[in-house]
């Protein structure tokens, strides 16, 4: 007889295989040159119900009956490897974004798997036990709202750019191998999350169009381009069904419209924090776990291997549908050549030499360095001429100490910005530094008059102001976008005392500096920048390397503007999408050192069908005297819509260097089908026939060159 679960041909396969069974012990599974899903198969058929329910524990424990190693685990990569021992520490999430350079993120998700696989290789500790080959990253959620706690891990506001950064993240961080894989990566939290408080029990209340347009393109590029093999259901609920027992998205639009075909595995502790103390839809553990695996959720933690054999011989799910779940779950373990010996998986070679070596370093130096954004430069105030100075005063809260962000285990050697400074001007220019205040903690006003003192003596100040895991973090949302603490006090202090001040912010999410934008000659973000952070803000502030960074979200005057935390219908105007008004600073803003001419747009054909698709070309030349990076983006408009559209959606960019002087053609591929909009009524994406704005310019604000493009 079949094991329930067990699709009927391969247990007829299975059947008529003695040679392959005597050769590999009586166990196809052990045999590498047999197909997967048969191999899966056959271990299901010799495991007990208690055997397969530990294997559904995320941690994926060893069975030596079985011979199945502790192959799964968890971790994360969000910024570099967690673990015991120090790995190399990029800058956040946010910032490998705000590079606008997917190639640059794949790249730097490459050497985090290859730094992932060396310590699995050596059996390393990882914060909670050997290292696995699961990584909880990245993390795709959208940053629809400014005041979410964790934009330090995500891509921004934009579903196209968030897009388009995750499937390059996957794709380094799985690899390229035709059959195996590096690491599995898991996209996360699916869906609709991006609000912590009282994550476990709200429900975000999102009308269907917004959920298909907004809320999950950016979910498919992940899984159906860059494959992602694993998908984390979220805590909270969507439309009143909580995201862990969500059959809606889990089995009808992950597999049945996407054809994912990895697993899906809770949020940490889920299936009873959400479904039993969140949701309160039972206070039977067996019946939460029973309905999350009904769902489409396969992989818990302990809920999951303690509950599972309860709820099967209660006859609350059968043993099939865990056989399914289990199914998934080991589809990626073979995958992984968890099972395979160690010298036919090439990724079992990788050596610890990788971790935290020189090249990863430069890595993460060139990343901080793509990543820094230029907001405001008042008369070519940067970059600074070091040959006219003498003292530079260097004050703030993250001037030393620096917050390097969440999910991140022991730190290796770490460049601070004064540290960074001191190196760049040497012996001969005096840096001094003071703190002057807190980043949350009350001021005291002999820390920041010295401050000041410091910055009056000096030829000019840096300030180095933001944010840290006490004002943004998982489980934290901000109620403001101000500067936090004391820091606004010793900003306008420091200023008055010496107008040639710079002030660099490091944060997670967007911070307002209305007083700044208006008073201080030059202003950057710098993100949480990584362990080459005072490297990478020397080189750009003396000049050594010309800025490009661009905002991935939205800069607000300040919450005011923007509707409240749990309208999740983003056309109440969130995003540069919907927002009417002013922005302190625009997504995709950023400056530079050198200037740009856009000239020459051309659109061909000028009409197209909306099946077929168009080519937008634009010439773009450095006009001035100094080398740079140019972010050139394509925007749409729907000029005529039988519904109500955003102002403008981003539908391609690319970054380019050029020589002074040099001028360089820009293409993009724009099929028709990117002009769509969701209908609600025939349940698909549909291009309407009209006009639409075709922009392209250096962000959404800063459109250079406009024309109308025609859908028959």
């Amino acid at each position: 007889m079949k094991p329930p679960g067990i699709p009927a041909a391969l247990a007829l396969w299975i059947g008529a295989a003695p040679l392959i069974l005597a050769q590999s012990g009586g166990r196809i599974y052990l045999d590498p040159s047999q197909p997967i899903e048969a191999r899966i198969a056959d271990l299901i058929s010799q495991m007990t119900l208690e055997e397969k329910a530990a294997q559904l524990n995320h941690l994926s424990s060893r069975n030596d009956r079985l011979h199945i190693p502790a192959w799964g685990g968890w971790n994360q990569t969000l910024h570099g490897v967690w673990s015991k021992q120090p790995t190399t520490l990029f800058p956040t999430a946010i910032a490998m974004s705000a590079t606008w350079d997917p190639a640059l993120v794949k790249t730097i998700a490459d050497s985090m798997s290859d730094e992932a696989r060396a310590l699995y290789n050596i059996g390393a500790d990882g914060p909670r036990s050997k290292h696995g080959l699961v990584y909880r990253s990245p993390v795709i959620n959208i940053s629809r709202d400014p005041r979410w706690g964790r934009i330090q891990e995500c891509f921004g506001e934009d579903p196209y750019l968030a897009g388009r950064v995750a499937v390059a993240y996957v794709q380094g961080l799985q690899g390229s191998h035709p059959k195996y894989l590096k690491v599995a990566s898991t996209l996360k939290h699916f869906a609709v999350n991006n609000v912590e408080t009282n994550r476990h029990s709200l429900s975000a209340t999102v009308p269907e169009r917004i959920l298909m347009e907004y809320w999950l393109p950016h979910w498919k590029a992940g899984i159906v381009e860059g494959r992602a093999q694993s998908v984390m259901a979220s805590y909270n609920q969507l439309n009143g069904v909580p995201n862990i027992a969500n059959k809606y998205l889990l089995t009808d639009i992950l597999r049945g419209l996407w054809k994912f075909d990895g697993f899906v595995v809770s949020d940490l502790g889920g299936i009873g924090s959400s479904l039993v103390q969140g949701a309160h839809i039972t206070d039977k553990t067996e019946v939460a776990a029973a309905r999350a695996l009904e769902a489409g959720c396969d992989l818990d933690d302990n809920f999951y291997e303690a509950s599972l054999p309860v709820a099967v011989r209660a006859g609350l799910v059968s043993e099939a549908v865990v056989n399914q779940a289990l199914t998934r779950v080991l589809r990626v373990a073979f995958r992984l050549g968890a099972f395979d010996p160690p010298e036919m998986v090439p990724f079992s070679k990788i050596g610890p030499d990788v971790i935290e070596s020189q090249p990863h370093r430069d890595l993460a130096l060139k990343t901080a360095l793509e990543s820094i954004v230029l907001l405001r430069n008042k008369n070519g105030f940067l970059p600074l001429d070091r040959t006219r100075l003498k003292s530079v005063a260097v004050i703030g809260p993250q001037a030393d100490h620096f917050e390097t962000g969440n999910y991140f285990g022991a730190k290796p050697r770490i460049v601070s910005p004064v540290e960074g400074i001191r190196a760049k001007l040497g012996p001969a220019v005096k840096v001094e530094y003071a703190p002057g205040s807190d980043i949350l903690e009350p001021a005291k006003s002999a820390d920041i008059e010295q401050a000041a003192g410091l910055a009056r003596k000096s030829d000019l100040a840096i300030l180095f102001l933001g944010t840290n895991l006490k004002v943004e973090a998982e489980g934290r949302d901000r109620q403001s976008l101000d500067l936090p603490g004391p820091q606004e006090q010793l900003l306008e202090a420091v200023c008055q005392a010496n107008p040639k001040t710079v002030a660099v912010i490091m944060s997670g999410g967007p911070v307002s500096v209305k007083w700044a934008s208006a008073n201080i000659p030059a202003i950057l973000a710098a993100w949480y920048p990584g362990e080459e952070a005072g490297t990478a803000l020397a080189s750009v502030l003396f000049g050594d390397y010309n800025p490009a960074g661009r905002l991935p979200y939205t800069v607000y005057d300040s919450v005011d503007q923007i509707p409240p935390q749990d309208e999740y219908d983003i056309t109440r105007g969130f995003t540069y999408l919907y927002f009417t008004g002013k922005p302190q600073f625009a997504f995709g803003h950023g400056l530079s050192y050198t200037t740009f001419r856009y000239t020459g747009l051309k659109i061909s054909p000028a009409q197209v069908s909306a099946d077929g698709k168009v080519t937008v070309s634009v010439d773009v030349q450095n006009t001035g005297a100094r080398a740079g990076y140019e972010v050139v983006q394509l925007y749409v408009h729907a000029a005529e819509a039988s519904v109500k559209r955003p102002i403008k959606e981003l539908r391609g960019f690319q970054r380019i260097s050029l020589d002074p002087k040099e001028k360089r053609s820009v293409t993009f591929t724009l099929p028709a089908a990117d002009l769509a909009f969701y209908d609600v009524k025939t349940k698909q994406f549909v291009v309407e026939p009209g006009a639409f704005d075709i922009m392209v310019g250096s962000s959404s604000e800063d459109i250079r060159l406009r024309d109308k493009l025609l859908v028959k």
